[in-house]
């Protein structure tokens, strides 16, 4: 027999799906823009973060899904943890990853997963991508010292009152987990730690200097490891190969022969530009092979980095490209014009007065009045949604105080953009849940907000 209440639920979606076609506004050039940029923006997102950010991000998040005990996370971040020791160590770590609000992701699920505490995990969650030492330094020298400091000062405070709040608002759920941790055994420990952080510091150092930015003058020493950087990078995936035979019991000859193509590719292409991925893709190719078909520890690793990646991935590329429709690409415009967004975030409102005509009598007396808190918040709603990759921000910004933005919503979206992004959101709900994602989110803007305005008072 039909069961024709669900026929009919079939019926509604193709009708929606048709009516959503036959309306579609191909003719508007806004929108056929916005189509553009979100391809431009998951192309340039494919070629300038998956491969160079988030492989070595997945296998670092699979490593500590296995080979790091779930005793130990829980002794230095877990709901029991001393909350100093714990919060110390979160709130820092931007300071070791120069990692963007996606990259961090894998790892701040790889923490989570493993038993750390909500308060903790979620330090690090925005820590990761907003103390990082190259975009703070380069803050201070493009957007002056008060931006720097502000910035460096305000992420750290961040981190850890967001990290608190999260505890606080969810305190049932980690007494909890805290009792449910009481129980459990010791570890069995197969190798030294030190041989492990051995092992992480490799694949970090391959994540870190596969990533160093161009810096801006041709000078100095950010030139010189720039200049190096796959000199370096090659060192460390070295190190991460003797380690892998030495002590995780990979045979000599696999490695070796899971590494002669990405040497000698690596001879064969410049080390700029897009055919350095070559190489790259190469050496992650052998990696996966080597691990992937490896039945004790080794094959694991690859299966937690592989779950990791099939999780994340689909959501971040959405994510990208709604952003992308909306906003476009850094210095390009979406279906929102950017002249909206420099309008709402200036010094005064008289761009919007001029261009909407609602100037004069009690509504102009009421904009200006609430025009710092209407300023800082904008700017961190709208550095909440837009995907910043590390260090462009400051670029981007750089562009938007020279048309007029206030240096107190400059901060604002300085504290909320790096750590959150639409791609983000959807990955952090499917690690935690929609409740905790709406209060971690909300936390960030209410906190970059508030920072914004007493910023601005001064400044």
């Amino acid at each position: 027999m039909t069961d024709w209440k669900t026929e009919w639920k079939k019926l509604a979606v193709i009708a929606a799906v048709f009516a959503v076609f036959f309306w579609l506004p191909v003719d508007w050039s806004r929108f056929t823009g916005g189509v553009m940029e979100s391809l431009y923006l998951a192309r340039w997102y494919a070629r300038e973060h998956v491969l160079l950010c988030l492989v070595p991000a997945f296998f670092i998040a699979g490593a500590i899904g296995v080979f790091v005990s779930q005793a130990a996370v829980m002794k230095y971040l877990g709901a029991r943890a001393n909350k100093v020791l714990a919060y110390g160590v979160a709130s820092v770590s931007g300071t070791i990853l120069a990692v963007c609000s996606c990259t961090v992701l894998p790892l701040f699920a790889g923490i989570y997963r493993m038993g750390a505490g909500l308060g903790p995990a979620t330090a690090f969650l925005y820590s990761g991508p907003a103390i990082n030492v190259l975009a703070i330094i380069l803050t201070t020298r493009i957007l002056g010292l008060e931006l720097g400091i502000a910035r460096a000062a305000g992420a750290i405070v961040f981190s850890i009152v967001i990290g608190l709040a999260m505890h606080f608002i969810y305190r049932k759920e980690e007494i909890a987990k805290a009792d449910g941790q009481l129980a459990m055994p010791a570890p069995e420990v197969s190798r030294p730690l030190w041989q492990n952080a051995v092992f992480f510091a490799a694949m970090i150092g391959v994540l870190i200097f596969a990533n160093w930015a161009r810096p801006s003058e041709a000078v100095g020493a950010w030139q010189a490891i720039y200049s190096a950087k796959w000199l370096i990078t090659g060192g460390f995936a070295v190190a991460l190969a003797v380690v892998l035979v030495l002590w995780f019991g990979l045979a000599l000859w696999k490695v070796a022969l899971a590494a002669v193509p990405a040497v000698v590719l690596a001879l064969l292409f410049p080390a700029d530009g897009l055919l350095v991925m070559i190489p790259f893709a190469a050496a992650v190719v052998g990696l996966s092979v080597i691990t992937s078909t490896d039945k004790g520890e080794t094959g694991e690793w690859f299966s937690a980095s592989w779950t990791f990646a099939k999780q994340i991935l689909p959501l971040l590329f959405v994510g990208v490209l709604v952003a992308g429709f909306l906003l476009g690409r850094p210095g390009r415009e979406g279906v929102i014009p950017s002249r909206y967004v420099e309008m709402l975030v200036g010094d005064n409102p008289d761009m919007l007065f001029a261009i909407t005509g609602w100037g004069g009598g009690g509504f102009e007396s009421f904009a200006r009045a609430v025009w710092p808190l209407w300023t800082n918040f904008f700017a961190a709603v709208f550095g909440a949604f837009m995907y910043f990759a590390t260090l462009t921000e400051v670029p981007i910004l750089q562009g938007l105080i020279g048309a007029g933005m206030g240096k107190g919503p400059a901060l604002a979206l300085l504290l909320a953009g790096p750590a959150l992004s639409l791609p983000n959101m959807l990955v952090i709900r499917s690690v935690m849940g929609t409740r905790k994602t709406l209060v971690f989110i909300s936390l960030v803007v209410v906190m970059a907000t508030i920072s914004g305005m007493i910023f601005g008072t001064f400044f």
